[in-house]
């Protein structure tokens, strides 16, 4: 069987035949990584490194990594304080746990999967003492998800040392102004409009065509604040629902696409580059299920998506990682459809099948050490684990894998501790490691994991 007859079986496997989005490819992605609600330096010491950070950033460090001052390396016995107490910041941890890094996290969730692994201040995002109090703690302060409280970010930009600052935060927050960020670096988006009456939604529609997918210009994650629609008689209701949102709206072209695919960049304060090998995305209900590498694209368009990718993270000065979302036409045009100036869901594969994991990158970048080698070691094959899928999947891990044997592959799991398995919840994934990602393509689809 080939890795197209596996992916479309896969695909229909979850969706089922005649699913709503089958005639436009897979279902509209969101923002992959939406949260749901170590040890610890001494007081004297932390305070020592919040005064040198502050100093080094400057009073308005925000987003100047590219300024002398802001250009200084955090080396290993110092702590991290994360904004965040989600699966990327538990990732986080491990990775710089490992490098000799101790963690703190903020987090309104008790015993948050981040707080499983670091020190944890249990308190609202936009709690200002509370994040305070995570600068005390903390020699650098970095963010796992974009719906962290700008402000909090911005009055820690200016108290503490938060290297990517809140400028990119306060950019991808809010798509209207992310679209416009990523016009400035050279990169199509899909045609848009903003939506600010029924009226506006009707005209754009007429102008730039159905089918077309209304968002909300902020919040929203794994296709949560988006509606499609496909029909003039859609409209009306759609804005109903989506105007009660409270927040502003954009219309955008539905560009038909023959893959998604996706490109992580590291860049440090010093201004080194790196990405990581192209990602190809399936989605299934608007939640990414698989990511495929190496990704099934020419040389040429995995040259131009990773050039694209680059691009973004200088024009936008990001430090740590950006993860850059796109479109691939039938004709090779790519579109950038989201950014997420954080680890993502579809970089998971590089925790085993990648010579530098992006949890590792992300604390060299943002501590300014010379980023490590993103090489792929091996082909793979990430595969998201739901909330229904718990039962089945630890069912398997105390079975002998026959299938896995015969196929030559190799499978790491990684469970995110969280305390409830939510239908639709993001509670872990799989690394299949195989010698080509049609071998790891047919395990996923002969496993019982994902049939429920």
């Amino acid at each position: 069987m080939s890795g197209g007859d596996n992916v479309n079986k896969l695909v229909n496997l979850f969706e089922g035949e005649g699913a709503a989005c089958d005639e436009f490819g897979c279902a509209i992605p969101g923002s992959e990584d939406g949260q749901e609600a170590g040890g610890e330096t001494e007081a004297a010491d932390s305070q020592a490194g919040l005064k040198a950070g502050a100093e080094a950033a400057g009073a308005e460090a925000g987003p100047k990594a590219e300024t002398a001052s802001a250009r200084r390396a955090i080396l290993p016995g110092a702590t991290i304080g994360v904004l965040g107490g989600g699966q990327l910041g538990r990732m986080l941890a491990h990775a710089g746990n490992r490098l000799g890094y101790r963690f703190v996290t903020l987090d309104p969730t008790p015993d948050s999967p981040c707080g499983q692994t670091a020190a944890q201040i249990v308190a609202a995002y936009d709690d200002r003492e509370a994040a305070r109090e995570l600068a005390q703690r903390s020699d650098v302060i970095t963010y796992e998800f974009e719906n962290v409280d700008a402000g909090v970010a911005e009055m820690l930009e200016r108290e503490s040392y938060v290297p990517q600052g809140s400028k990119l935060l306060y950019t991808t927050q809010h798509r209207l102004r992310e679209k416009q960020a990523v016009e400035a670096a050279g990169a199509q988006v899909a045609p848009y409009a903003e939506i600010e009456s029924l009226a506006g939604l009707q005209e754009a529609a007429a102008r730039l065509g159905l089918p077309a997918v209304l968002k909300t210009a902020t919040g929203g994650y794994d296709g949560k604040g988006q509606w499609v629609l496909r029909s003039e008689d859609e409209l009306a209701t759609a804005w109903e629902e989506a105007s009660r949102v409270g927040t502003q709206l954009v219309l955008e072209k539905f560009i038909v696409f023959d893959k998604e695919i996706s490109v992580i960049a590291a860049r440090s304060p010093s201004g080194e580059v790196k990405t990581f090998p192209p990602a190809e995305n399936i989605h299934v209900h608007n939640i990414l299920h698989l990511s495929i590498v190496p990704a099934r694209i020419s040389d040429k368009v995995r040259a131009e998506a990773e050039k694209l990718a680059v691009s973004i993270a200088e024009t936008l000065g990001a430090v740590g990682l950006i993860a850059v979302e796109m479109f691939l036409t039938a004709d090779g045009e790519l579109y950038v459809n989201e950014l997420a100036p954080r680890p993502h869901n579809s970089g998971h594969y590089t925790m085993e099948a990648c010579r530098t994991s992006q949890f590792e990158q992300h604390v060299r970048a943002i501590c300014d050490l010379p980023l490590g080698d993103p090489s792929l070691l091996t082909p793979v094959v990430m595969a998201n684990i739901l909330g229904e899928h718990m039962e089945p999947l630890l069912e398997w891990m105390g079975e002998k894998d026959s299938a896995a044997e015969k196929l030559g592959v190799e499978v790491k799991v990684h469970l995110y501790g969280k305390a409830e398995a939510k239908h639709k919840r993001k509670m872990g994934h799989l690394n299949v490691l195989a010698p080509n990602v049609d071998a790891a393509l047919e395990w996923i689809a002969q496993s019982k994991i994902w049939r429920v």
